[in-house]
């Protein structure tokens, strides 16, 4: 059996300080470029995969809407032609409160979490640098940074891959602008140990505001247990984003929200830069308390991620522990590579993040299209 290529003994092997010294330069460029490059994964359709591609590459959830969001969208689409009412923005702000024992005040809706976390890093990037682990969804963090404001102090992972939460720690001042996490983290998908993870922010939330990106925790497997929601209610100077994008298969649809005190709430209306539309508040009024369908697509991203666990571990090949709807493994062969044979079968994976090019990234999609992906990694990888 062919195992996965040890990226040490490949360094050892190029030799010399002048690979040392191209490495640090390509480290570099990496993370000012970031781990989720808007060019990484050009998408020529319009909506969804062009018929036979087998799309895993975005971490979409496509057995959503449900029935019950559409339903909300030809009621709001029918509506089209007017502004989306205080009222309707005041009833989704009101469900997300009650759910999460919260005042609907603590709550910014944005389209997406894309917005709020962008407007987020545009208060907090000019008081300080955006202390995160070097591998996290950074695309709104840089945001900040391709505008002029701030810059990411990035701490690199631990040896398990997993966010190493006492050296960003150790990282942060009063000068800090905001520690920004990722819970469970993309695109490692794993979930830092609920005990210590909390411990950690409260006491750097004592420093400095702690931002918890918590786009996937409702497919955690303890989703109560590992939010940082509870914390805010303590007085902790914490934010923690959600979205529709994921569990709720609302990607196209654009909802998203933050929770924290009122008072950063309000700070935080006065730099988001959109307002989402009539069909986005409908279509999240009509999914969020559609437990029915919740569960369903949990049961189904499970299903499929269970069966890329096996045939990655058939394999001998070594993969991260996920709680997503995606599934990060080493392939011992250029992630780029494998990205292309993939393709060239119609199936859509991630390419390489960063320098960190042998790990491919594949999302959960349709059973049958992860069955084609379970089918083809033998060949693709030469096992």
């Amino acid at each position: 059996m062919k195992m996965a290529f040890d990226v040490s003994r490949r360094f050892l092997m190029a030799g010399g300080l002048a690979t040392a010294s191209l490495a640090g330069c390509a480290t570099t460029a990496a993370e000012t470029q970031g781990a989720f490059p808007a060019t990484a994964t050009p998408d020529p359709y319009l909506l969804g995969p062009k018929e036979g591609v087998a799309l895993l590459s975005r971490n979409e959830n496509p057995y959503g809407p449900s029935k019950a969001a559409l339903k909300m969208v030809e009621y709001a689409a029918n509506k089209g032609a007017y502004y989306t009412s205080p009222e309707a923005i005041q009833m989704l702000a009101q469900l997300i409160a009650d759910k999460n024992g919260v005042t609907p005040e603590q709550v910014v809706l944005t389209t997406g979490s894309g917005e709020v976390l962008s407007a987020i890093a545009m208060i907090y990037g000019k008081t300080g640098p955006i202390v995160a682990p070097r591998l996290f969804w950074d695309t709104t963090a840089l945001y900040a940074v391709n505008q002029g404001v701030g810059s990411i102090d990035r701490v690199p992972l631990a040896a398990d891959m997993s966010v190493d939460l006492a050296a960003i720690e150790a990282k942060v001042t009063s000068e800090t602008g905001i520690v920004q996490l990722c819970n469970p983290n993309n695109p490692t998908g794993m979930v830092s140990d609920a005990a210590t993870l909390k411990s950690a922010v409260k006491r750097m939330a004592a420093k400095t505001t702690v931002l918890v990106d918590e786009a996937y925790m409702e497919l955690a497997d303890d989703p109560e247990g590992n939010t940082c929601i509870g914390l805010i209610d303590e007085g902790h100077d914490v934010i923690v984003t959600r979205t529709f994008s994921k569990i709720f298969g609302m990607a196209g649809l654009r909802m998203g929200y933050s929770i924290s005190s009122a008072e950063t709430a309000e700070k935080i209306r006065g730099v988001v830069m959109s307002w989402s539309p009539c069909t986005s508040y409908a279509a999240a009024i009509g999914a969020y308390q559609d437990e029915a369908f919740i569960a369903y697509s949990k049961q189904k991203i499970v299903e499929a991620r269970e069966m890329v666990n096996m045939t990655i571990d058939t394999l001998g090949l070594e993969r991260l522990p996920s709680q997503t709807n995606f599934v990060y493994f080493k392939s011992g062969k250029e992630a780029n590579d494998i990205q292309k044979a993939m393709a060239a079968k119609l199936i859509s994976v991630r390419g390489q993040y960063m320098d960190y090019n042998e790990w491919t990234r594949v999302s959960m999609g349709k059973i049958e299209d992860v069955e084609r992906f379970c089918k083809a990694l033998p060949e693709v990888v030469g096992a």
